[in-house]
């Protein structure tokens, strides 16, 4: 289960949350503190229904759901590449983590640069609208 307190994505955030595994799942942490960042995949408890075209906070029009970030949706999961900062047991400390107290974290996994980092992706229709692009 998570542990965090944000609730919308701030790309500058340098806050720390605290992201608790259950004990019996400790085991499969070794190793991860070599990592300086990791991937969370968790469950938006409290998202309520979704409509397929929808306004975000970054613009007034419409975008289908599939082309946002936003955490209404028919699958409600969350992903988001955080820093980890410092491990203790079954307690991992992250910054960057955008999820409410008491969200259920499915799964983590390593952030690898040589897998997962894309450096000629497009941002999009988010192109200039929030503030941290690569040039």
């Amino acid at each position: 289960m998570a542990k965090g307190t944000r609730i919308t994505v701030d790309l500058g955030s340098e806050e720390i949350s605290q992201t608790e595994i259950f004990k019996e799942f400790e085991e499969g942490l070794q190793d991860i503190e070599g990592f300086s960042h990791i991937i969370a995949i968790y469950w938006f408890p409290k998202s309520e229904g979704y409509h397929l075209l929808i306004k975000t906070p970054w613009d007034d029009k419409l975008h289908g759901l599939f082309a946002t970030r936003l955490p209404h949706r028919p699958c409600p999961l969350g992903l988001t590449v955080v820093e980890l900062v410092d491990r203790e047991k079954n307690i991992l400390e992250v910054k960057g983590l955008d999820d409410i107290d008491g969200t259920p974290l499915l799964d983590i996994n390593p952030y690898v640069p040589l897998i997962d980092e894309r450096p000629v992706a497009r941002p999009g229709w988010l192109e200039g609208k929030l503030g941290r692009e690569r040039s």
